[in-house]
């Protein structure tokens, strides 16, 4: 066995802890930078803040297009569903009296649930089935009707009982017909009752004004979606500003920076600190400067979107903002990550304005977003008796817009625009 020795010259790349954060930081909304600054300044001693910052710049892009007024962007807030659980017990304490009742309703509740079905581990339970049906009984005449259900067929014929007493059929329907009601299978339906389509129509008529989900017990927190651009339209074309108003403004506390130091360990932690601070005023700012650049592209091709929203979007990928700016594909990515745009016609995520082209024999291209919201529209006008299968939409595309699009893919589009499959949409009556 021979040891050799040998030397080699090769070139590598090393990712610093710096330039991950760099990267990192590209790609936080306005939000999270707030959070992160924050946290550098109590890491700092030479870092400090200050929350008055200057007025934003306006970056403006002429235009040729007519001006309509724009109103102020607001904040999307996604409404706060009320805590379910705590007011049925607060109705159970007020409406009953006895301890025993009391506690069997409690348990019922706490075993509810984000949508109001009872849902117990059998062998944990100090209740009996008797008990149980006794307490959901009792639940009934004070809760929303279906809550305590534990199955949905339980579910439904609570309601149905309380609705409709004497339609035996629609009971039977929800004891033994659920699986075909959700296929639309209305004759074999009408098969296994022994009764007539109409009949059918009038009883999935019934079930669908029923709630499946009696009660929303989950307690959701208010969200609110921050715009991290500002688009508006101005007399002779856009403009657009970040909105980073309310970020502190990042300086150098020079009285640290000169505190007198004699030991080595110390001077070297003072200069450590002192290039982490140049090096977040540079990120920062190498980070506005990128989405301006960003912003300057998205505003130059997407006027009608800017306007009009999604259904007027153009095919535009992330190389070809890349190429138009100079920089890398990944790096236009990471700046249009997490973030939203408030433009004229709403609030979008900055991602959606990036769509691959679908192309046409006659040359024109067409987004995916586009022809989502061509889908969309030919799907509203069919007749509900006699549904366009995929098929017939894919030609009609080829037909009217030239566009050779294959049957999966309209199916992919309308899976990812929730509409159902043909027969699911089907309507016998």
């Amino acid at each position: 066995m021979e040891l050799l020795l040998n030397q080699k010259q090769e070139l590598k790349l090393l990712m610093t802890s710096q330039l991950r954060q760099s990267i990192e930081l590209l790609q936080y909304s306005t939000t999270d930078l707030e959070q992160f600054i924050r946290e550098q300044e109590l890491e700092n001693p030479l870092i400090e803040l200050h929350d008055s910052p200057p007025s934003p710049q306006i970056e403006r892009i002429s235009s040729e297009w007519a001006i309509k007024p724009a109103g102020m962007p607001q904040e999307m807030i996604k409404a706060r569903e009320e805590n379910g659980r705590d007011q049925l017990i607060q109705i159970v304490n007020v409406t009953y009296k006895e301890k025993t009742t009391k506690d069997l309703l409690k348990y019922i509740i706490h075993n509810l649930n984000d949508f109001g079905y009872l849902e117990i581990e059998e062998q944990n339970c100090p209740y009996t089935d008797v008990d149980l049906s006794h307490g959901i009984c009792l639940l009934q005449q004070i809760g929303p009707t279906g809550v305590g259900a534990r199955t949905i067929e339980e579910c439904l014929t609570l309601q149905c009982n309380e609705r409709f007493p004497q339609h035996y059929l629609l009971k039977e329907a929800i004891k033994t017909c659920l699986p075909l009601i959700a296929e639309k299978k209305w004759k074999e339906m009408a098969k296994k009752l022994n009764c007539s389509v109409e009949e059918v129509a009038y009883i999935n008529n019934c079930i669908l004004s029923f709630n499946p989900k009696p009660c929303l017990l989950k307690q959701d927190r208010t969200e609110f979606a921050q715009p991290d651009i500002i688009v508006i339209e101005e007399r002779g074309g856009f403009a657009f500003f970040l909105n980073d108003r309310y970020l502190p403004s990042v300086t150098l506390n020079e009285q640290n920076l000169h505190i007198p130091t004699s030991n080595g360990v110390e001077k070297q932690y003072i200069k450590e600190q002192y290039k982490n601070y140049q090096w977040l005023v540079s990120s920062i700012e190498q980070r506005r400067q990128t989405i301006i650049k960003i912003m300057h592209v998205l505003l130059e091709k997407q006027p009608a979107f800017i306007r009009n929203g999604l259904s007027e979007l153009l095919p535009l990928t992330l190389k070809e903002v890349a190429k138009e700016i100079g920089m890398h594909e990944s790096t236009v990515s990471r700046a249009t990550s997490n973030k939203y745009i408030q433009t004229p016609a709403g609030l979008f995520e900055l991602k959606s304005l990036f769509s691959s082209k679908v192309e046409s024999a006659n040359g024109h291209n067409f987004s995916q977003e586009k022809v989502k919201a061509l889908l969309k529209q030919f799907i509203g006008t069919e007749n509900k008796k006699k549904p366009f299968s995929d098929q017939k939409i894919a030609e009609y595309f080829n037909t009217e817009y030239a566009i050779q699009i294959a049957r999966r893919t309209i199916s992919k589009y309308r899976d990812e625009l929730n509409i159902p499959s043909a027969s699911m949409r089907k309507q016998w009556i």
